[in-house]
């Protein structure tokens, strides 16, 4: 019988010896590998939600604004946001939020306001019922209360007859925030005495938001535009101005002032005088504009006008993101080659298929006809006047109108709004669009989802089979075993 051997030869110690280093090395490799993983998880870890979140949402829910971004920035004084909110009940959404406006400025904090702990801390900053998850933004002595309402807005559909849920935290806030450390609001002068349209509410809620302070003004009992007017608004007038209320207009703009008009086509006063404020830059308005291209009309009616919009900075931001005013019952406005080259911008403008309607009112077919005017025309145009002044001019009086605003997804808001930002010089105030909350769903028909069902049961199960059963095979056929 053969003794077993208690020595191994040198070649077999050599080996082992080899095979003991080998392991060791790996064993250091791995630690050191798993080290560095430790590390770069605790410094990631680390680092602000900003740097190591990513928004994948499909309306940027968790994301901010470049307006946001300026405004804070912008801050020297400590700005407080309660968050008033019972333990436990924090909404996720509102929370996010909060983190990113603390973590873009030192001058932001966040406090957490427990109703349950502090049951009147809020009476101090407002009267209304205040409900959970609502917010209170402080500076100094002046205060703003957000409600959760006003976080979670509800619209109506009107093609739908449900509601429709949007979450406008950032803009709340970031209102709030300007409101807050404004040391002025800015003044809006809204022109009366000329038959002129109320305000829309929907505007007029934005123009609230955006902390724009509105006054009505007579030019009948004053002898010149107010020092403090930071822009003059002029809605649907239905009478022409007189001549000396137009002559301090004409002063206002040239000496730097804003001027925002809407005005349309009026059935029985021509609004001659008002029309004189343009005609001496290069800009004459027809009668009201028919489009003859259906690509450029909506509901089929050919004087509810869906306008090219022209890149500027009050356009961009809608142009971005696809969205498409609409310009009802408009006048065209065509700008002359002198008043091209000397100051004037086209904002929105129809085809080459529309025409003016020499009828006005008394059209009796929206056919082209004798004596109409061809197109393209303007239907919004921004004016320099020179010496820091300006004129927006929209050739419809009816496009705020809640119902057109509604049509255009609130395009229509956010162009006039837009304009009045720009005009007071408050282009951070550009509109911060509330972002929608609905789910859209993909409907398909029976055919494709038995196709689909074909698919994701049948095929790909066996193509997964085969590819296995291949792999199998090419490391048999390596190995030289059999099969």
């Amino acid at each position: 019988m053969r003794k077993p051997k208690l020595f191994q030869s040198a070649p077999q110690r050599e080996g082992n010896q080899n095979a003991f280093r080998g392991g060791a090395y790996s064993i250091v490799v791995t630690a050191v590998v798993l080290a560095i993983l430790v590390a770069v998880n605790v410094f990631v870890s680390a680092l602000p939600s900003n740097l190591t979140k990513y928004d994948m949402s499909a309306t940027k829910l968790y994301s901010i604004t470049s307006n946001t971004k300026v405004v804070v920035n912008a801050l020297e004084e400590d700005v407080t946001i309660y968050w008033v909110v019972q333990s436990g009940k924090e909404d996720d959404v509102i929370e996010n939020l909060l983190n990113k406006y603390e973590s873009l400025s030192d001058h932001i904090q966040v406090v957490k306001k427990n109703p349950d702990v502090f049951p009147t801390f809020a009476q101090q900053y407002t009267d209304e019922t205040v409900t959970n998850n609502s917010l209170i933004v402080e500076c100094g002595d002046r205060s703003r209360y957000i409600s959760y309402n006003d976080i979670y807005i509800q619209e109506a559909d009107i093609y739908s007859y449900s509601y429709n849920t949007s979450f406008d935290g950032e803009g709340a806030i970031t209102s709030a925030i300007d409101y807050v450390t404004a040391e002025e609001l800015p003044q809006l002068y809204l022109l009366e005495g000329h038959g002129e349209a109320e305000l829309p509410a929907t505007f007029q809620e934005q123009l609230e938001k955006e902390n724009i302070q509105v006054d009505p003004l007579s030019l009948l009992t004053v002898d010149a535009v107010p020092e403090d007017a930071g822009c003059v608004m002029i809605y649907g007038p239905e009478s022409d101005l007189s001549q000396k209320e137009v002559e301090m207009l004409d002063e206002y703009t040239s000496g730097g002032g804003k001027l925002l008009v809407m005005a349309g086509p009026t059935q029985e006063d021509p609004l001659d005088e008002l029309y004189g404020l343009i005609a001496s830059y290069g800009v004459t308005p027809n009668e009201g504009v028919v489009e003859g291209d259906r690509e450029h009309y909506a509901f089929q009616v050919p004087y509810i006008l869906l306008p090219d919009m022209n890149s500027h900075a009050i356009t961009d931001s809608l142009i971005e993101e696809n969205y498409l005013a609409i310009m009802p019952i408009a006048q065209g406005l065509t700008v002359s080659a002198d008043g091209e080259g000397s100051g004037v911008t086209s904002l929105l403008t129809t085809s080459a298929a529309s025409f003016s309607k020499a009828a006005g009112y008394d059209l009796d077919t929206y056919e082209k006809e004798e004596g109409d005017i061809d197109g393209p025309f303007a239907l919004a145009v921004s004016i320099d006047c020179g010496n820091g002044g300006q004129i927006i001019w929209f050739s419809s009086s009816a496009f705020l109108d809640d119902m057109y605003n509604a049509y255009s997804s609130g395009a229509n808001g956010d162009l006039a709004m837009n304009a009045v930002s720009s005009l007071i010089g408050e282009s951070e105030a550009m509109a911060i669009r509330s972002k929608s909350l609905n789910y859209n769903y993909l409907t398909i028909n029976d055919a494709v989802s038995s196709l689909l069902q074909v698919v994701m049961i049948g095929v790909f199960p066996l193509l997964y089979l085969g590819i296995g059963i291949w792999v199998v095979l090419k490391r048999r056929r390596a190995q030289n075993v059999p099969v």
